[in-house]
């Protein structure tokens, strides 16, 4: 499995990177039993569409995966209507299935200005994420977890991806995309002994550390891996007005595993 970065600016673009949107991709097969590449989004923040186009044909996408629905999460869904419905080349490769909380489709027909009957209906099958329930889409098995974000709905999401190696072996490797939260039980559930845990670390110590029930700190993202075992963290969503360095530094405290932070177009093997 593969992540690439495509946004992890926090809470809105910085000049490096869209907001939240990550790329992921698995070797399987598709319905007629051939080799197919599957590539899954998680969110769709403001800004990223632009940059996604360079890493995936947006026809390409198989299914996207949202964590909540704050703008910099779920916003350029609006362009991806757009390139669905009025694109004058066709669009002939069906509804792309969206995941997401309950109120996804009437949201984004809003943001539009749309009629939420019928909305973008037409363009995406919306599909609710059912909590710790588990969905399959290819080689993916992506199961959403409840986490603390002052929204009605917010989840981490626990991407699994089962491929055929080179011995031609069956491996499974495991991503963790907490979306937005503070310390939660579901957030460790979601990353317990995961390879790979993308987290948020939006807050710094000394500044917002007294503010509960938003974001993590980069020393509160390092314990929430502790606490999960996870094999490598790699702190995300961070806000144009932090230092990566001071985040890292934060989350070095109380984690000791490989550590790094995302960096828009840089891609990870999981």
């Amino acid at each position: 499995m593969q992540l690439t970065i495509i946004g992890a600016s926090g809470s809105f673009p910085g000049p490096g990177s869209p907001a939240s949107c990550y790329l992921v991709s698995a070797q399987g097969v598709d319905d007629a039993g051939e080799p197919k590449t599957w590539r899954i989004i998680l969110d769709m923040g403001n800004g990223a569409l632009g940059t996604l186009q360079r890493y995936v044909a947006l026809e390409d996408i198989d299914a996207i995966m949202l964590s909540h629905l704050h703008p910099d999460h779920f916003m350029d869904l609006c362009g991806l209507h757009i390139v669905v419905r009025w694109n004058p080349n066709g669009w002939d490769v069906g509804r792309i299935p969206v995941y997401g909380p309950a109120d996804t489709a009437d949201r984004i027909a809003i943001a539009y200005g749309l009629d939420p009957d019928p909305g973008m209906h037409p363009d995406f099958d919306f599909i609710d994420w059912q909590v710790r329930t588990p969905i399959e889409i290819g080689p993916f098995k992506i199961t959403p977890y409840p986490v603390r974000h002052p929204i009605d709905e917010a989840y981490a999401l626990r991407v699994e991806a089962t491929e055929i190696g080179p011995d031609g072996e069956q491996h499974t490797s495991v991503l963790t995309y907490s979306g937005d939260t503070d310390t939660a039980p579901g957030l460790v559930e979601a990353a317990r002994n995961a390879d790979l845990f993308l987290c948020e670390a939006a807050f710094h110590e000394g500044r917002d550390d007294a503010i509960d029930g938003v974001h993590l700190t980069g020393k509160r993202a390092g314990h929430m891996a502790t606490e999960a075992n996870v094999g490598r963290l790699l702190l995300t969503h961070i806000p144009v007005w932090n230092d990566p360095l001071v985040a890292s530094q934060e989350a070095r405290e109380t984690f000791a595993g490989q550590l790094a932070v995302a960096v828009s177009g840089v891609t990870y093997t999981v």
